[in-house]
């Protein structure tokens, strides 16, 4: 596996890649870089696959937009469709987690003659909702949806930014199976729920003593140093457009993906405890027309593809030899 630098025609992006064969674009969400992808691509590297997994936009070693309005997934999808044009490829199959999993089925739904099939985890495909976000998401005197709390530099950005080290430790404990289930109604500390107005996210969060099991030290001393250099302002500008994506997403609204898709989430994924995720997830079949698998990983966190690598790999390339 080896990291470069590429220029694109819309961005200056850092990948890491390894393989030759059909490419497979990895995509990861927050907070986390390119190395998230680290067991799958040498998995699928050694199956006879290029697998290659960039930097998104604003995070680790990729180019950081100044602006907020930069970092909408009109421009995310930009960016995978310039890097396969800077690959010399003409198509790939997508693979995205997180934010990654939203980036990687709109690109599907807008541009089905670049990527020809998609596989989703921890977030489903949705449908329009009838109102911007930030008029959806609750909050009250005391407390906001974390999302409502990401749009402001003054909060989520000067509170993770003072100590990098144990807001990751916090972050990736608290999404991961280790911390416990996740139904609706759960009272295990969510990272991903209400924040205090007054405390803010991370104080109600445990501190855990060692790291997951599944996160080898140097690992995630290479994401915190990743963090220290990029900062979380990037990766918390794709909260800051969930109002901009919605109007410009009017543009597909009513759309299907239609090309082969399979999604996957853990168990004790944080997002299982929004009310209603279940309804999405099962509805998932009339936006996308083509789905060959909705599959739920036993005891697995919202980290799926780092805490179960190999049936996470797995699964992957049993869809990959199909499509």
């Amino acid at each position: 596996m080896k990291e470069t630098e590429i220029s694109t025609a819309t961005i200056r992006m850092s990948i890491v890649e390894a393989g030759e064969g059909p490419l497979v674009f990895f995509c990861h969400g927050f907070p986390e870089t390119k190395y998230a992808w680290r067991h799958q691509i040498e998995a699928l590297a050694q199956a006879g696959y290029r697998a290659v997994a960039p930097d998104m936009r604003g995070y680790g070693k990729t180019q950081a937009p100044a602006h907020p309005d930069q970092y909408t997934v009109f421009h995310a999808v930009g960016d995978l469709v310039a890097l396969l044009d800077a690959l010399g490829e003409q198509q790939a199959v997508l693979v995205g987690h997180d934010w990654g999993a939203t980036i990687a089925w709109q690109a599907a739904l807008m541009r089905p003659d670049r990527f020809r099939a998609v596989v989703a985890l921890s977030v489903p495909m949705m449908g329009q909702p009838p109102a911007p976000p930030s008029r959806i998401f609750p909050q009250d005197d005391k407390s906001l949806f974390y999302t409502l709390y990401f749009q402001d530099p003054d909060g989520a950005e000067a509170e993770f930014g003072r100590d990098v080290d144990l807001t990751l430790r916090k972050l990736i404990f608290a999404a991961s199976s280790e911390a416990g289930p996740r139904l609706p109604g759960d009272r295990t500390p969510n990272p991903f729920g209400m924040v205090s107005r007054s405390a803010g996210l991370l104080e109600d969060l445990p501190e855990p003593a060692t790291l997951p099991g599944w996160l080898p030290a140097l690992d995630f001393d290479r994401l915190v140093k990743d963090f220290k250099t990029s900062g979380f302002r990037g990766g918390l500008n794709y909260y800051r457009n969930l109002d901009r994506n919605w109007e410009l997403q009017h543009a597909t609204s009513g759309q299907t993906v239609n090309i082969p898709a399979l999604f996957m989430i853990g168990e004790r994924d944080t997002g299982l405890s929004i009310p209603g995720m279940d309804q999405i997830i099962a509805g998932m079949p009339a936006l996308v027309s083509d789905l060959r698998g909705s599959h739920v990983i036993p005891e697995a966190g919202h980290w799926l593809q780092q805490e179960r690598p190999k049936e996470i790999s797995e699964a992957i390339l049993s869809f990959l030899k199909n499509v």
